[in-house]
């Protein structure tokens, strides 16, 4: 009894003693020339853009690493601070097109795909109009292939989810026709060529069939009638009838692709809690970027000062000051783990990886506060008050909105700008960083972030044009909400979906 006594009271002390430490006494610390001397060597030359799985990329994960070495994290990962990454880059080596016995000529169509035919494979191709339901109802899409046509860029707002209907009712595969003129075609053709010849990186090998769009030529070959008259059919009120009178074109293709391996490795530093060590908080940024130009003159490093080099030194100026009132016995008593992440730049993976091989489990961590582009003014807030967008903080936990907007208001005081928080944007960034795969996992969420400036994936996204101490606001105002958090006496609760 006596030493149940003697425990209720030293819990005791421990809480009240918690309850007396100003978290301004390390939050301040947050130091504007701390981030801008980790930024400069961050985002220097000599780290190459840090693109995925690259030479630079690898230098930037031993600098992290080594931060967290040098104030004391854990190394969570069997003692590492690296989780591997294994991703795979899928291009394509070969992609030929016939119709009948007559090759097409590469410059008049072009596949958006990453999947391997594996030999050459032939198809019936039929003529479906603009691919509406009215176009497809009497038309027997399973084991053929299908030629849509459509009027413009605008148009193709809904070709994925067109494409996956027509393969979910058995189609091979999907034509598409576009109403560009000559010199439209070939500016669209080459910037889709730019971005397939990079090649894809994914969790898994790349088996996306995509599209195959071609030239107006190409469908008046397959068709044997002019573009004009197919325009005429696909508009037309009597279409279906029409539709169903067109005979089918003999098609042969091959898709060839290669597929190699890019080793990688998210970063991560963990700080272990004291009472409730059990519970997580996740803090992420991502420390990759988008590498170098791959021609042109000038300037061709895009260092990523901003994206995301400046969330990235602001989570290990973060790591910092929780390690300092840690060694100063303050906590934090729920752990923390600090966690830098590859591979954002080509479709969030890093952070993918890591809920679907979690370190901690998911079911225990508690929130991710994540940070990506925080250093910079957007045109619409130059000139006005210190701001900064917040993201989500209300889509899965009201308490979490409301610790974060009541510590700003107490300490920060900045502008939370709530704009890209409207679920009816059409940026859509709810999902385009790397706080989406824990969100959609059901943890509550906020994403920090400055707003798209005209630096935005270019060279000019220089460490010269950061402003510090609003960065370092920003991540104050996180740094605040996460103490809050960390040592609240319950977690929090997640009352929505």
């Amino acid at each position: 009894m006596k030493s149940f006594f003697l425990n209720l009271v030293a819990l005791f002390i421990f809480c009240t003693g918690w309850a007396q430490v100003d978290p301004s006494r390390y939050g301040d610390e947050i130091s504007p020339a701390n981030l801008k001397d980790q930024l400069t060597i961050l985002a220097s030359d000599a780290l190459e853009g840090r693109a995925t799985g690259s030479r630079g990329q690898r230098m930037a994960a031993a600098f992290i690493a080594s931060h967290f070495q040098e104030i004391g994290l854990q190394g969570p990962v069997n003692g590492s601070y690296f989780q591997p990454v294994e991703l795979f880059s899928t291009r394509q080596e070969k992609v030929v097109l016939k119709i009948g016995d007559e090759i097409v000529d590469n410059e008049l169509f072009l596949y958006t795909g990453m999947a391997d035919s594996q030999g050459e494979k032939n198809t019936s191709v039929i003529f479906a109009g603009q691919g509406g339901d009215a176009d497809l109802a009497q038309l027997a899409v399973s084991g053929k292939s299908v030629l849509i046509w459509l009027p413009s860029l605008g148009s193709m707002s809904g070709l994925r989810s067109t494409a996956e209907r027509l393969r979910a009712g058995g189609a091979d595969h999907v034509f598409i026709v576009l109403g560009l003129s000559g010199d439209d075609y070939k500016g669209l053709s080459f910037q889709m060529r730019s971005f397939v010849s990079g090649g894809g990186l994914s969790l898994t090998p790349s088996r996306n069939k995509g599209v195959f769009f071609i030239n107006p030529s190409v469908a008046e070959n397959m068709f044997k009638m002019t573009y004009a008259k197919l325009v005429e059919v696909a508009k037309n009120e009597k279409r279906a009838e029409l539709l169903k009178k067109m005979k089918p074109c003999a098609v042969t293709y091959r898709t060839q692709m290669s597929v190699k391996t890019v080793k990688t490795d998210n970063v991560l530093g963990f700080l272990e809690g004291t009472d409730k060590k059990d519970e997580v908080i996740v803090i992420t940024s991502h420390y990759d970027h988008i590498g170098k130009k791959s021609d042109g003159t000038g300037d061709l490093i895009n260092n990523g000062a901003d994206d995301d080099g400046s969330g990235t030194v602001s989570v290990l100026e973060l790591a910092r000051v929780f390690a300092k009132a840690r060694a100063e016995g303050n906590g934090p008593r729920r752990s923390i783990l600090f966690m830098t992440v590859t591979a954002e730049e080509v479709g969030l993976l890093g952070s993918q990886y890591y809920v679907e091989h979690p370190v901690f489990p998911l079911e225990k961590t508690v929130v991710n506060l994540n940070m990506d582009m925080v250093g910079r003014w957007d045109a619409e807030h130059k000139g006005k008050s210190d701001y900064v967008y917040v993201i989500g903080s209300d889509r899965l936990s009201s308490e979490l909105h409301e610790i974060n907007e009541r510590n700003n208001t107490l300490r920060t005081r900045l502008a939370f700008d709530y704009t890209y928080n409207d679920e009816n944007h059409p940026t859509n960034l709810y999902k385009r960083s790397d706080h989406w795969n824990f969100a959609k996992n059901g943890i509550p969420i906020i994403f920090y972030f400055d707003g798209i400036h005209e630096d935005y994936h270019q060279p000019s996204d220089e460490v010269s044009k950061i402003d510090f101490d609003l960065m370092a606001k920003r991540a104050k105002a996180m740094f605040f909400t996460a103490w809050e958090i960390a040592n609240r006496e319950n977690r929090l609760a997640v009352d929505k979906k």
